[in-house]
């Protein structure tokens, strides 16, 4: 091994290891991402029984595992009592069993300590909370087991579709405890839809130009005019639920056609007036996304027609609804096949 290799191993920080467990872990990743010295941040599961658990099994509340996220840091910038605050200012350390509008054991708080060291300093920061605040803290903590990392699709929720997560915190009151208990204290965490060059970066030159030009892709040449497979289609910008497959129909144009939304109020009608007609142009509430038309020339009973961009949806197959979040639209199926 040579010298300056010697050199560059003695002069290199060992970094540390810190785990907790603040409700749904979309929520918990950015207050360490934003910590200088904070090296990675992955959401996880931890305190259960069953190995290599999916994040299907992990919301049942079966298995014992908290929704976490492992924190990778450089003890030389951040200290773990800073991390320690970030985490106390993102939750609400009173609520038992779950966070805001989640619920379940799987949504408990929980400090997980790796050494004697970090169980002092945790400990010491629950009691100093209970003594301010003159009330019992319902977080734990607890020793530090096996850690493992959730599916791709959950790491950083927040940066791959910050719409959506920005509406899940607000829809889910989240920020609005927050602000209760903290004050100004409280890190926020705003929604904000991505720049417009962060969305030419993420989309594709067709997924671009439809859904922030106005766009229209070609019919019969686009991705689910034709798909017959079961599931939702949420917008490709922020994964906000639009439309199902059990409201969607052949109508001939060659575009996916629906007679209703999934979600009335994820979708915006406004007035168009280009190409020298008067239309009504269908955009998503939450990106501003447009998605297409909606036209009178529908089968009854509504006589509607939504007829949408494939470029502006992501279709999300039914038996993946549960791994990425959507698991609440389940039933709609399960009531279809029971009928």
């Amino acid at each position: 091994m040579s010298l300056a290799l010697l050199l560059a191993l003695s002069l290199a920080a060992p970094l540390d290891t810190a785990t907790f467990a603040g409700g749904c872990f979309w929520s918990m990743e950015r207050p360490f991402d934003q910590l200088d010295g904070v090296v990675s941040v992955t959401v996880g599961f931890m305190g259960g029984r069953t190995a290599n658990p999916s994040y299907g099994d992990v919301i049942t509340g079966r298995t014992g595992h908290l929704e976490s996220v492992q924190v990778v840091y450089d003890p030389r910038k951040v200290g773990y009592r800073k991390l320690l605050d970030a985490f106390w200012h993102n939750i609400d350390p009173f609520q038992v069993n779950g966070q805001a509008c989640d619920h379940g054991p799987q949504y408990q708080s929980a400090v997980f300590y790796r050494d004697t060291a970090q169980q002092r300093l945790a400990q010491e920061s629950k009691r100093e909370l209970a003594a301010r605040f003159r009330r019992p803290i319902a977080t734990q903590v607890r020793r530090f087991g096996a850690f493992y990392a959730a599916e791709e699709y959950h790491q950083h929720y927040y940066k791959k579709n910050p719409v959506r997560y920005g509406a899940y915190r607000a829809g889910c009151g989240r920020d609005r405890r927050l602000q209760e208990i903290w004050g100004k204290e409280g890190i926020t965490m705003g929604s904000q839809k991505p720049s417009d060059a962060e969305l030419r970066r993420s989309l594709t030159p067709l997924q671009y130009q439809v859904t922030q030009h106005d766009a229209t892709e070609r019919p019969f040449r686009n991705e689910y005019w034709d798909n017959h497979r079961a599931g939702i289609y949420v917008d490709v910008v922020s994964g906000e639920p639009l439309f199902s497959s059990l409201d969607k129909f052949e109508s001939g144009t060659g575009w996916p056609s629906f007679t209703r939304p999934l979600e009335d109020g994820n979708i915006r009608r406004q007035t168009d007036r280009s190409l020298g007609m008067e239309r009504t142009e269908v955009r998503s509430a939450q990106a501003d996304s447009h998605l297409g038309h909606l036209f009178d020339d529908g089968p009854a009973p509504a006589g509607l027609r939504y007829c949408i961009n494939s470029a502006a949806l992501r279709f999300v197959p039914v038996e993946r609804l549960a791994q990425e979040g959507y698991e609440q639209y389940l039933r709609i199926f399960q009531t279809v096949k029971r009928d």
